[in-house]
């Protein structure tokens, strides 16, 4: 069954009624409804433009070139120290979205502003990919994990090589390889159960 963006809020019960809010300020647009990384997002012409996703303690709204939003009434923040453009609203009651609720569409309205626009930070993947020499001699020595590793992605096998060369000890980097080993085979990607 294909996931929508229904059963994912019919999943999420806890916050089924913070999502549906969220959704209808979403559906309100022009953009497009879509699930990508088992959440809904919405885009216009093919580019992420808005996001939203329930977590244990609260319900997050990410604008995905966001370091363009100007945040007139405090609300966004920085994902993380590595994000360029998204960032985040974090709400934990419904309440709390209805009373924010005009201030949502105006992020969101500018949001879509921006993105006709063109402001947008352009992802840059200047990252060689270098397998550690524990995970090459791995692949060297099994045919079918080799062939395996070589189905996926650069960016997937960069997940695999950066959790090996994160090790510090070579019985953990051992211990780690076994692990991946089973994934590879299996054509899974080391990170794919959090999308």
């Amino acid at each position: 069954m294909r996931k929508t963006v229904e059963s994912y809020i019919g999943k999420n019960k806890h916050w089924e009624e913070a999502l549906r809010k969220l959704r209808q300020l979403c559906q309100d647009t022009s953009m497009k409804e879509e699930i990508k990384w088992g959440a809904p997002i919405y885009t216009m012409d093919g580019k992420n433009i808005v996001g939203f996703m329930g977590f244990k303690s609260y319900v997050g709204l990410w604008f995905h070139q966001g370091v363009f939003l100007e945040d007139e009434y405090n609300l966004l923040e920085q994902s993380n120290e590595k994000t360029k453009g998204l960032r985040k609203m974090m709400f934990h009651s419904l309440e709390e979205i209805k009373d924010n609720e005009a201030h949502i569409q105006d992020y969101i309205k500018q949001a879509i502003q921006n993105h006709k626009a063109g402001k947008e930070i352009k992802i840059t993947r200047s990252k060689k990919l270098t397998i550690p020499l524990e995970l090459q001699k791995a692949l060297d020595d099994d045919d079918q994990l080799n062939k395996a590793f070589s189905q996926f992605t650069t960016g997937k096998q960069r997940e695999f090589s950066e959790y090996i060369q994160s090790a510090k000890q070579t019985a953990t980097k051992e211990r780690r390889i076994k692990k991946i080993s089973k994934l590879i085979l299996g054509g899974i990607g080391l990170n794919d159960k959090y999308k």
